[in-house]
């Protein structure tokens, strides 16, 4: 009988190697393209660097993440980090909760009813100015098993009436206390966080206090307050500013809870934390996990006896959502959800793929619960607990973005805690540096945006929607990660509408297609990212070309070919353009070697992988459109 080898090592059959012996096959690699880096070096040249100072490695081994693995302990058991459970949500999935903000109570009540039947388990309804009126709720809420269904709301300033009218429409339809659930979304960290403005937070936070009162004594299965991180999230936080902020908001509201009376476990029970999950998968799943870890340091250290996990609430990131090829959503939101799901996240809500062109329809609000039901009946995603448990890549990524986010918790606390941090500008400043960094990224397309900044539909039917209300403004902004490029999008548009034709550049496309495809391409793409046509003009001669350009009627032309054929031809070309007219030439690629001699012809710019897309965009646009720089008389230069 064969006797199979303890463990069963999944390796056994290959020979042992070592970090040192892949580093050393690496260097090799590099070398080839030019980099001449040794050991450690040639691992640090594949690293990616994030946000918070985090990298991402080419290799991982037990040496790296074993430690944390280790520390992460056990689902259900502190610190939480692989699950918030034991069963985790092996037994039913986890809560899929969609989001309503229709301002008609019937029609509200229409969605609402349709989502339930068809797989919902949970509803987010927003009142007040920008949803549903609070006096709306009851009606909305007609034909709702109250006792099965849980309600969280989100009614900004008027929690308080919200939650009023929660209380009265349980009690008028008889639903046990006990058996009611939800959350009551007092939220006055957020607000001020939302709108800039303090002078109510201290009455806010009384009300918030005496509502987590009468839960703890009389709905057991509500919360009462939401550390909501999206208000963060959506001004440009990175992932560890996220944590760090809403663990901040806690600590103040658990200061708040305790002060009124509560013991730190009830005052820890009154709250859910909501955090955004968007399409860079494993760094979200590692920011639902550290967070729970976070939030059990600080429950441990504030005296709670009796430790539970963070009860957490993932929403897909409104920032990364699209206006344009609003279509791509559905693949972004699929990812974070997810991510959201592995990281253990108990409640999910899918943004509808259109909810940055306006108001959803029933057919996106569909596809927005069906993608958690694929996830959890056809996928069967929550049948594993932490899936992501174990990865050395993961439990390292997890470790040090706790560590970041800790750290910056721990300098708002000593800013005086976060209402002092967001009053004094600690907060919007430091976020405001993230986002600027981040929008570098974006411009120079690093961090591509698909279907916006790269590989853009010019030609694209619009969606259209009810326009929704302006939001509650006045302290941090609200970004997308597409907005710089859906702004140049939008200038196209009104030349269209205006004159029925969109800003246009030609191209010159030099030699055979073998030569110029590549760089035509790039180009193109490039510039219909900013709402900008194309022309191919393909003479054979420079002055072929020169007469094709002067035919068209083109202002600006960019010339595409490989380097080869840019040292025979780009310089006579570039000058027989600008002689037939042209207001400005651009050449695809770096200027080279023949840097010098290619302005001399006539050349202005240069266009590359790594440039300021958005910059080069804003200024042609600027140059088509007769908008820019103005003379003393008001005329464009």
């Amino acid at each position: 009988m064969t006797v199979l080898p303890q463990g069963l090592p999944l390796a056994a059959e290959f020979p042992e190697t070592s970090r040192e012996r892949w580093q050393h096959l690496v260097e090799g690699v590099l070398r080839k393209s030019g980099a001449d880096v040794s050991g450690a070096q040639a691992e640090e040249a594949l690293s990616t660097e994030l946000q918070d100072g985090l990298r991402i490695r080419p290799l991982y081994t037990a040496e790296d993440g074993a430690a944390a693995a280790e520390a992460a302990g056990h689902p259900g058991f502190a610190p939480f980090v692989r699950a918030g459970r034991p069963e985790g949500s092996a037994a039913t999935g986890w809560d899929v909760r969609q989001r309503h903000a229709e301002p008609d109570p019937v029609r509200a009540n229409e969605a609402v009813l349709a989502d339930l039947e068809s797989g919902v388990t949970s509803l987010w309804l927003e009142l007040g100015a920008t949803g549903l009126p609070v006096d709306g709720l009851a009606r909305a809420l007609d034909g709702v098993y109250l006792d099965l269904a849980g309600v969280t709301l989100d009614a900004g300033a008027e929690f308080g009436a919200a939650a009023e009218q929660l209380f009265r429409v349980l009690d008028e339809r008889g639903v046990p206390a006990t058996a009611a659930t939800g959350n009551l979304g007092a939220d006055p960290l957020g607000l001020l966080a939302r709108t800039g403005r303090d002078a109510d937070t201290d009455a806010q936070l009384a009300g918030a206090t005496a509502l987590a009162a009468r839960c703890d004594s009389s709905y057991p299965g509500i919360r009462a307050l939401v550390v909501d991180a999206l208000p963060y999230h959506e001004a440009g936080a990175s992932p560890a500013q996220e944590l760090g902020c809403s663990l901040a908001t806690g600590v103040a509201y658990l200061r708040a809870l305790t002060g009124a009376g509560l013991s730190v476990d009830a005052a820890c029970a009154q709250l859910e934390f909501r955090y955004a999950a968007d399409a860079d998968q494993f760094l979200s799943i590692a920011k639902f996990r550290a967070a729970r870890r976070l939030w059990a340091r600080v429950s441990q250290v504030s005296g709670a006896t009796a430790q539970s996990a963070q009860r957490q609430h993932a929403v897909t990131s409104p920032v990364m959502m699209t206006a344009r090829d609003p279509w791509v959503n559905m693949l972004r939101t699929t990812v974070a959800c997810l991510a959201a799901g592995v990281g253990g996240a108990d409640a999910v809500s899918v943004l509808p793929f259109d909810s940055a062109v306006g108001r959803s329809d029933a057919f996106a609000r569909r596809i927005a619960r069906n993608t958690q039901a694929v996830l959890l009946e056809e996928s069967h995603l929550a049948r594993v607990i932490d899936p992501a448990g174990g990865s050395w890549y993961v439990e390292r990524l997890t470790d040090e973005l706790a560590r970041s986010a800790w750290a910056w918790f721990q300098e708002i606390e000593r800013a005086g805690g976060l209402r002092a941090a967001l009053a004094d500008g600690t907060v919007g400043e430091r976020i405001a540096a993230t986002w600027a960094k981040r929008q570098v990224a974006l411009a120079k397309r690093r961090e591509p945006v698909t279907g916006v900044s790269e590989f853009p539909h010019l030609g694209e039917q619009p969606l259209v929607r009810e326009p929704l209300p302006a939001p509650v403004g006045g302290g941090l902004p609200r970004v997308r990660l597409a907005g710089a490029f859906e702004a140049l999008r939008a200038r196209s548009d009104a030349h269209l509408a205006a004159t029925g034709a969109r800003p246009r550049l030609a191209l010159a496309a030099l030699g055979p297609a073998a030569a110029h495809t590549a760089r035509l391409t790039f180009t193109a793409n490039l510039l219909q990212a900013g709402g900008i046509a194309t022309v191919t003009l393909t003479g054979a001669e420079p002055a072929d070309v020169a007469r094709e350009f002067a035919a068209d009627g083109a202002e600006l032309v960019c010339l595409c070919s490989s380097d080869k054929l840019y040292a025979e031809q780009a310089v006579e070309v570039a000058a027989a353009l600008k002689a037939a007219g042209a207001r400005r030439v651009l050449l695809a690629g770096r200027p080279g070697e023949l840097g010098e001699a290619l302005r001399a012809a006539g050349v202005d710019e240069f266009v590359y992988a790594g440039g300021d897309a958005v910059a080069l965009l804003t200024s042609l646009l600027d140059t088509l459109l007769g908008e820019g720089s103005k003379d003393e008389n008001g005329a464009a230069r």
